[in-house]
């Protein structure tokens, strides 16, 4: 069997003369679960339906399950789940009646009881989906996304509209799922999310794929530099050191005593990830300037 659940290697999706996803390439292994992060119009859901089978790629070659989505059939798709960001389930069916439903589609379904103890919805098993608020509707998205027991489940913003309380929830229930060897793509805004529940990270900006690797050394050792933070003469200071015992030392040296409002911390995930937006950004809107500037002629000035 395949090592790898996914497999893109130079993916392209081109809409007219704009690429919205641009030369991505990157592997998820079986049984891992892998955040794909970025803002809104970088790309990532594009890459998702390429993924999932709704869309089809302008280049590239894509394997998911050791099959090209583009062409595979109803028992590929038997084999994974797919929670999307709305899903819009039949109004005038109760809970259970539509999990039923969806658990008749696949050779080898969860336990319908099972699945609604676990998503959190035993009370509201006989209510009418139509009647649930946004957060219930949005658990029962997510119970008809593993009913199937799927070897790959694709999780697009699954906990739009949970509290905190219930985000915890969920995270435990996608925590079993990843125990029982499930591949998960996981799409999210919520940071504290991705570092909780990924293996790996991947961030996709104007459509190309910026860094990927483990949660824990994301970003490499500069952008996980620890940051020291003080006030000093009534001004929040900070300064980012490989050595913040000794910087913190000479400071305290410094001023006499210990400074004031000192905090020592590594950045989080959010913070590189926010920190590495905003640079490819910044490049972007300079190389757009850059493009939209007028150009000088060659040949102006010549034989002057």
């Amino acid at each position: 069997m395949d090592t790898d659940a996914v497999r893109v290697e130079h993916l392209r999706k081109i809409y007219g003369d704009t690429p919205v996803v641009d030369d991505v390439s990157f592997t998820i292994a079986r049984g891992e679960t892998f955040a794909l992060l970025g803002p809104n119009g970088a790309g990532k859901s594009t890459t998702v339906e390429i993924l999932e089978g709704y869309r089809r790629r302008s280049g590239g070659s894509v394997s998911v399950l050791g099959f090209d989505p583009g062409t595979a059939g109803l028992a590929w798709k038997a084999r994974i789940g797919i929670v999307l960001q709305s899903a819009g389930q039949g109004g005038l069916y109760t809970v259970r009646e539509q999990l039923r439903q969806f658990a008749a589609y696949y050779p080898r379904p969860r336990d319908v009881e099972e699945v609604i103890a676990a998503v959190g919805l035993e009370a509201q098993a006989g209510t009418r989906i139509s009647q649930l608020s946004g957060g219930q509707q949005r658990r029962v998205d997510v119970a008809l996304g593993i009913v199937g027991r799927p070897e790959l489940l694709f999780l697009d913003e699954p906990t739009t509209g949970f509290d905190p309380q219930a985000r915890r929830e969920f995270w435990q229930l996608i925590r079993g799922l990843q125990e029982e060897g499930t591949t998960i793509l996981l799409t999210t805004h919520y940071l504290d999310e991705a570092a909780q529940l990924a293996d790996r990270v991947a961030v996709i900006t104007h459509g190309r794929l910026r860094a990927i690797g483990p949660v824990a050394g994301f970003g490499g050792e500069q952008a996980r530099t620890p940051r020291v933070t003080w006030r000093e003469g009534g001004v929040l200071r900070e300064a980012r050191t490989t050595r913040p015992w000794e910087f913190t030392a000479a400071l305290a040296e410094r001023l006499g005593g210990e400074p004031e409002a000192l905090e020592i911390r590594r950045p989080a995930l959010e913070e590189i990830y926010l920190e590495m937006v905003d640079e490819h950004d910044a490049a972007a809107a300079q190389e757009a300037a850059d493009d939209d500037a007028p150009q000088t002629p060659a040949t102006e000035g010549a034989g002057r």
